[in-house]
């Protein structure tokens, strides 16, 4: 699939358009892309609801939000994408204090390049937050999504989908586990989701869209938790040399996100991503994927088994 032409060249966090009366989830909002994503939606208008494991830091990431936008609408509530307990627990409790349905439901948080673990359900850590929490979100809040006309469910890949493949064998390494392959499986069934997600609801008939981003090499933290968990003092220095000299900030990383979010007109199953050298920096445009990425029989395959393990099925209509 080749990439569109973007029609925005030098695309920044002030094109955004005012976004007043539109409300908004921001997985993972309390630093890196998903602080700067809300940040920015909160500010130019947005009711945003930050979705965080930590309320404590949540909250903190909050008060940083009005300091920068006095007049800015946002809350905090709790959410582990590693437990499906708590994701269902968050969505009907988010479902019942907002009648009014959701616009906007951006699935940032995620995980990378760790050390094998579990999330609360059995499920191998970086597959069940990166892909299953996310899937059990948006089915969960589908109902709110639905209620709201263009509503939009924008989920943030990597490019290092290009170096997954779909393991149907061995989905949770338990035959044999390498984090970086198992991130590049995440992050390529994000992107299987979003595709079966629109091709769903465009045969539905819904308004619903479902997009894609990824923020090329930006700095947070997210390279340097595995060091941390391995207790590997020497590559956790290396990340930061590297996020210190070769990565762009977080303020641009997040654009992708926005861009998909915000621009209108774009059409369901785009992916955004910086227009720099290998989408590693710059700004946002439509970008290209690979293969597998686009593989339409992996896409029911995934999904099929994402319900089963998640027991959450999607009510289109």
């Amino acid at each position: 699939m080749a990439a569109p032409t973007s029609t925005s060249p030098g695309w920044t966090a002030a094109d955004i358009p005012d976004l007043s009366g539109r409300t908004a989830i921001v997985t993972g909002a309390n630093s890196g892309l998903g602080f700067v994503t809300a940040s920015q939606l909160a500010g130019h208008g947005a009711s945003v609801t930050l979705a965080v494991r930590d309320p404590d830091r949540g909250e903190a990431a909050a008060e940083r939000v009005r300091a920068a936008a006095p007049d800015a609408a946002v809350q905090v509530r709790a959410l582990d994408l590693a437990s499906l307990a708590s994701v269902r627990a968050f969505a009907e409790a988010w479902a019942a204090e907002n009648p009014a349905g959701l616009d906007l439901l951006v699935n940032n948080a995620g995980v990378m390049n760790i050390p094998k673990r579990a999330t609360a359900d059995g499920f191998e850590m970086q597959f069940g937050t990166n892909h299953l929490g996310h899937f059990a979100l948006t089915g969960l809040l589908l109902p709110s999504l639905l209620s709201r006309p263009g509503a939009r469910v924008v989920t943030v890949s990597s490019t290092l989908h290009r170096r997954g493949t779909m393991d149907f064998d061995d989905l949770m390494g338990e035959a044999r586990y390498r984090p970086w392959a198992a991130y590049g499986q995440s992050k390529l069934a994000n992107l299987l989701f979003t595709s079966e997600l629109q091709r769903r609801a465009d045969e539905a008939g819904r308004e619903l869209l479902a997009l894609a981003a990824h923020p090329g090499y930006a700095n947070t933290n997210l390279q340097t938790v595995g060091a941390e968990m391995r207790g590997s003092t020497l590559a956790h220095r290396l990340s930061r040399l590297a996020n210190r000299w070769l990565a762009q900030p977080a303020e641009m990383g997040a654009l992708p996100s926005l861009y998909a979010a915000t621009v209108p007109g774009l059409a369901g199953d785009t992916f955004i991503g910086p227009d720099g050298r290998g989408q590693q920096r710059g700004h946002p445009r439509p970008v290209d994927r690979s293969v597998r990425a686009q593989n339409a029989a992996d896409a029911r395959r995934l999904w099929q088994v994402t319900e089963s393990l998640t027991g959450v099925a999607f009510d289109l209509g």
